[in-house]
């Protein structure tokens, strides 16, 4: 990046139904709904949804990075959803993207190759990625990087 500042690379963790609703909605949110980990985001850093599985609660094994974006200016906001529940978001500029599995990239990411219980470190909702790993991930995806990213992360 120009002038020596670098934009964060994360992972999210959440249901592919409930990142649906993320990316329809142009926004994020994680740990059911927390501040704390929003705060560490910033805008122009850059995040992918790495969902275990479909549904919220089910055991259906999708294991599949789900959406991929820039994280936009702006602070996180509450939101409510009504019944109580009013979790804590950002605005996402979701790229066009597909899903894709994570099994493929197992021995290829930084983040899991030679790791037995790969998973663990996805239990805490968000964490932070390499941009080597995030370039990968976005390539798995056939993400449509805004023009001059991949260099960028490659900087």
């Amino acid at each position: 990046m120009s002038g020596g500042a670098r934009s964060g690379a994360w992972i999210a963790v959440a249901s592919a139904e409930h990142v649906r609703r993320g990316r329809a909605g142009g926004f994020m949110q994680v740990c059911h709904g927390k501040a704390a980990p929003l705060r560490r985001i910033r805008p122009g850093d850059h995040v992918v949804y790495y969902s275990p599985t479909d549904r919220f609660g089910a055991a259906d094994g999708l294991k599949s990075f789900t959406a991929i974006g820039t994280v936009l200016s702006g602070e996180p906001y509450a939101f409510d959803m009504g019944g109580g529940f009013v979790p804590i978001r950002r605005d996402v500029s979701w790229w066009p993207a597909e899903e894709a599995p994570i099994q493929p990239l197992l021995d290829r990411l930084e983040l899991t190759a030679g790791v037995r219980n790969w998973g663990y470190p996805f239990r805490f909702g968000l964490l932070p990625v390499s941009p080597r790993d995030f370039d990968l991930i976005a390539g798995a995806m056939r993400a449509a990087m805004p023009e001059g990213l991949r260099e960028e992360l490659a900087a």
